[in-house]
């Protein structure tokens, strides 16, 4: 099998986007083969703002229902593989959007929020980002996991603090992820996990992500996707081949506003860190080029099993765990029932 059968054979999931939302990025999703994504509704905003996201979102999908479809469950994702579709997972970078109110978590759960990163950067009700210092998990932190939990809704810890992470880790039910990060032992920075936070995730049935922010890979905005193969391995060989994925944290269609954004805490006050120039790894510049990444693994001497694993398998076993229990199905809706053809369906774990 060539790599291109490969990849137009895998589950392909991408464990965070945070690209601008338009037809074109739904385009380029459907020329990479991406079979699902976890998009970026929430930074700083708060409830009202986040649902108003939310519903920009769902109209923008209803117009290009040709290309894209809505993700409650992997039942989901697995037709928009048999659709030829991307599945759209919602998600958070910041538990903010649940203000102080816990029953806010079962109403995203329902408007379809999957995924859920506890802190960005700094400081919340919830716990500490990895910006400042960290006071760990709060009292409040841990019944937004046990409601998280229950309604089935991913914790994610990428920018989380490193006590904050450990504790939530330890707290959680469920299984937790990374779902986009790079070791620190390939380039030391605020944002990357070091060996020790990789080896414990996994040693507590977590899931890492591994991203090609170039900023944080070690050749920086000179990376190309041979860099980013060997990031994968590197984390691989900590985490194992079951407990890794690909989370990229595509900003394509951004400008200098955004990033703006991004490097101050609230999206406004003091400055957080400067990126510089953004320019993703020579080889994999756009979501478009997805197909190079099956590729230049196999290159890497990856084997078609582990490939097939890291570039959407081992995400749909483990977002499987933590969505696709009796309880948290009653807190999703679906319109679709779940087809026995789709349920069998080949290569997924």
């Amino acid at each position: 099998m060539t790599s291109s059968e490969l990849h137009r054979d895998s589950i392909v999931i991408d464990g965070l986007i945070i690209a601008k939302w338009n037809r074109d990025l739904f385009e380029d999703m459907h020329k990479g083969g991406l079979t699902a994504a976890n998009c970026t509704v929430s930074v700083w905003e708060d409830f009202q703002d986040t649902i108003d996201n939310i519903v920009m979102v769902n109209q923008l999908m209803r117009e290009n229902a040709d290309l894209v479809r809505p993700v409650h469950n992997t039942a989901d994702i697995l037709r928009a593989k048999q659709e030829g579709k991307t599945g759209i997972i919602l998600g958070f970078q910041n538990a903010h959007a649940f203000e102080d109110q816990l029953g806010y978590v079962e109403i995203f759960k329902r408007l379809g929020v999957g995924i859920v990163q506890l802190c960005y950067n700094t400081q919340n009700l919830v716990g500490t980002g990895c910006y400042e210092r960290d006071g760990g998990l709060s009292d409040f932190g841990r019944e937004i996991i046990g409601e998280m939990n229950r309604v089935g809704i991913m914790c994610d810890l990428s920018h989380v603090g490193a006590k904050t992470s450990e504790e939530v880790i330890l707290e959680s039910r469920k299984p937790v992820c990374y779902s986009h990060c790079l070791p620190s032992g390939l380039k030391d920075h605020p944002r990357n996990k070091t060996d020790e936070q990789l080896r414990f995730i996994a040693d507590h049935g977590g899931f890492v992500g591994v991203t090609m922010f170039a900023p944080f890979l070690m050749n920086g905005i000179n990376s190309t996707i041979d860099d980013y193969c060997e990031a994968i391995d590197y984390v691989m060989n900590i985490v194992g081949e079951d407990a890794i994925g690909i989370g990229t944290d595509f900003t394509q269609g951004h400008g200098k506003e955004f990033f703006d954004m991004l490097t101050h805490d609230k999206g406004y006050a003091r400055k957080l860190t400067e990126f510089g120039k953004i320019v993703n790894p020579l080889g994999i510049r756009t979501i478009g080029e997805f197909p190079n990444l099956t590729e230049a693994l196999l290159s890497h001497g990856f084997s078609s099993s582990q490939v097939r694993k890291i570039m959407g398998e081992n995400w749909m076993r483990i977002l499987g765990d933590v969505w696709d229990t009796e309880d948290a199905r009653a807190q999703a809706f679906s319109p679709e029932p779940k087809p026995e053809s789709l349920a069998t369906a080949s290569h997924v774990a």
